[in-house]
């Protein structure tokens, strides 16, 4: 068996971890690019959405490398991305792909759930070695978050331009080298030493939130590199949602404690939007109010086109924006998308930010 799953940012760092760990041979599919998309879109609903393309895409050339098992997560609810990992999966025999198919739902109740599933891959692993390699490949999920968020804090600073993304090269080696729990602490250790020393100057910088569904906030290929953009721009911004964060809320059923939780989003959402719409739509909402009130200076909403939990969060934005006076944006990537717009509308929303701050200075 040689186990492959989708790419959504470093994602592939933690199971890789975990996987190789309980003795399960791993294939990490090529980091995707315009062929994974183009595979994919060449073979999918025409108006699913970019994250089914692109796990579609990273299927196939995992398929190259001798990949024959899929672990996939599943969902729940308004969101298609619930019954996803079974489209592709049909896709992918239609084709020929002779692929098994692992699906990791959500726990309902216990955690025993998750360990049975995982299980599937591992087979006459115990418990005790099950649990320890989820715990690996969690604390390493939770290393590269942290290294993630420093570097878009030094990356509107930094002296010399481009260190910041060398750095975070480097210093996510480190973590995805440790080969073993006992290993990781001296990695980290390194990771940070790495991401010290790039040269920063404490100057101020326009702070933006980034909101949205998970898989185009976590990937840099599906949003086309947003966040090194706006760290050109001299923006310092922050994800509503990190890898570790989405992991202890949807299958460790918030058993870990001390970090951000998306019961948080929702409670903030409560004015605008009090139920449950699928994906991520409430959470959008309680994130894009959670900035505000942490006095960012704007909103990003990043969504595939389709997605319908975010074209309700993205209906009730415009309000929220207007009440508030918080700027927002929506981004929509699909296949067509392209830097060159991108650019543009991230340059015209960063001076306009710029501009309004300025005026509360002149007010003050």
């Amino acid at each position: 068996m040689k186990v492959t799953f989708p790419h959504m940012g470093h994602l592939w760092i933690c199971l890789k971890a975990m996987l190789e760990y309980l003795g399960v041979d791993t294939v990490v599919p090529p980091p995707s690019t315009r062929r994974t998309l183009d595979l994919g879109s060449k073979h999918a609903p025409e108006f699913a959405c970019m994250p089914l393309k692109l796990n579609l895409g990273n299927f196939m050339e995992a398929s190259e490398m001798g990949a024959d098992t899929i672990l996939m997560a599943g969902g729940c609810g308004p969101c298609r991305f619930g019954y996803y990992a079974q489209v592709e999966y049909e896709i992918l025999k239609d084709l020929g792909y002779n692929y098994r198919l692992v699906v990791m739902e959500p726990p309902e109740k216990r955690i025993s759930e998750l360990l049975s599933r995982i299980r599937q891959i591992t087979g006459n692993r115990s418990w005790l070695e099950v649990i320890r390699g989820i715990k690996f490949g969690y604390r390493k999920a939770r290393a590269v978050d942290e290294l993630e968020m420093s570097a878009m804090r030094l990356r509107p600073r930094e002296i010399i331009p481009g260190q910041t993304d060398a750095a975070l090269s480097a210093a996510l080696d480190e973590i995805a080298g440790a080969g073993r729990p006992e290993d990781l602490p001296e990695a980290v250790e390194r990771a940070e030493e790495i991401m010290r020393g790039v040269a920063w100057e404490n100057r101020p910088a326009i702070r933006v939130g980034l909101v949205g569904e998970i898989y185009t906030l976590l990937e840099p290929f599906a949003n086309l590199d947003i966040e090194r953009k706006l760290g050109r721009l001299g923006v310092e911004a922050d994800r509503s949602i990190y890898l570790s964060e989405w992991v202890n809320d949807h299958l460790f059923m918030g058993l870990v404690r001390g970090i951000r939780s998306s019961r948080l989003y929702k409670k903030s959402a409560a004015p605008y939007l009090r139920h449950f719409v699928g994906g991520h739509g409430q959470e959008t909402l309680g994130g894009a109010v959670y900035y505000k009130n942490l006095g960012y200076d704007g909103v990003i909403q990043v969504l595939p086109f389709t997605c319908m939990p975010e074209i309700v969060a993205q209906s009730i934005l415009p309000g929220f924006s207007r009440e508030t006076g918080t700027p927002v944006m929506t981004l929509i990537v699909d296949e067509q998308s392209g830097d060159a717009g991108l650019v543009t509308r991230l340059e015209a929303f960063v001076d306009l930010l710029a501009e309004k701050r300025r005026g509360k200075e002149r007010l003050a």
